[in-house]
């Protein structure tokens, strides 16, 4: 019989500086390498690549409440679409207080709410999509969006898709979709890494000038390097500040794939490869935290 799973202790969700900030990614990376180390499976590249972001979303730019409801009301909302990265999620929901920690150690395990990819049916506080399936972010954020706007909530949702993942119909479905109707309280967030499963975006299907694509669908559109917070964090508050004048916003992230585990940073190899126990530690010795937490 599965044990119940005791509440999470209480999170300071107080706005971190950049210093926190990095402290928590290292953790969060810590998190992530070991998680996927214990299963032998698991996505480490495109995790730690989109760590700083999720890091930035849930510990300085959004409001939102790890005693949690599915309808968000009144709260900024996260869908993560490239739901093969799902280590950087359950880390970052359990060091900001939406479970307990010690739960990280069941990633992928039988009968855990910590599923390869996150689904719904587990009931995990935090996850409100299955994204399992690539494309359909896009559209979910779309309509939790223009319902905060019928609702007259002035909250902002965000979502994160892969740029590999540009290759599915359904996103441009929705790119053409959220313009037309003024959805303009949505940021959407492309993993700009320039990798995929099988090699370089470019080789496998060229995604060509993702900013002129998007402006040509009536999005606004930022550019900016999503591993360092100092340019990080500037680049949301742009986004941010362009709300609300009838058009969505479409944040182009450049990223590593694999960032700050250097054998790792740049290479398809590592999008869903788990390192052995040598590569384990050599990766926790670049991933140092002044307090480090591990679980």
């Amino acid at each position: 019989m599965t044990q119940p799973i005791a509440p999470a202790p209480p999170v300071s969700l107080e706005p971190k500086s950049i210093p926190q900030l990095k402290q928590i990614a290292a953790q969060v990376r810590r998190d992530i390498v070991r998680m996927v180390h214990a299963v032998s499976s698991g996505h480490p590249g495109g995790s730690l690549g989109c760590t700083d972001l999720l890091v930035a979303l849930y510990f300085k730019m959004m409001k939102h409440n790890p005693e949690f409801s599915m309808d968000g009301i009144g709260e900024d909302l996260f869908f993560l679409s490239n739901g093969h990265i799902s280590a950087t999620l359950y880390s970052v929901l359990a060091r900001s207080g939406y479970f307990p920690v010690s739960e990280l150690n069941t990633f992928r395990k039988i009968d855990s709410r910590l599923q390869g990819h996150p689904t719904t049916a587990e009931h995990l506080p935090g996850v409100r999509i299955a994204s399992g399936s690539l494309g359909q972010g896009l559209s979910v954020a779309t309509g939790a969006a223009q319902a905060k706007k019928l609702n007259n909530d002035d909250r902002t949702v965000y979502v994160l898709m892969g740029d590999g993942e540009l290759q599915e119909g359904q996103i441009w479905e929705a790119a053409l979709y959220a313009p037309h109707h003024k959805v303009d309280n949505l940021i959407a967030i492309v993993d700009r890494n320039g990798q995929q499963i099988d090699g370089p975006t470019e080789k496998i299907g060229g995604l060509g000038d993702l900013r002129a694509k998007f402006e040509a669908f009536n999005w606004q559109v930022i550019e900016a390097d999503g591993n360092q917070f100092e340019t990080l964090l500037p680049a949301l508050e742009q986004a941010k500040s362009l709300l609300g004048n009838g058009k969505p916003v479409m944040f182009l992230m450049d990223t590593q794939m694999g960032f700050g585990v250097d054998y790792m940073m740049g290479t398809h190899k590592w999008h869903g490869t788990a390192p052995n126990d040598e590569q384990l530690e050599k990766a926790l010795q670049q991933l140092l935290v002044e307090e480090a937490s591990d679980y």
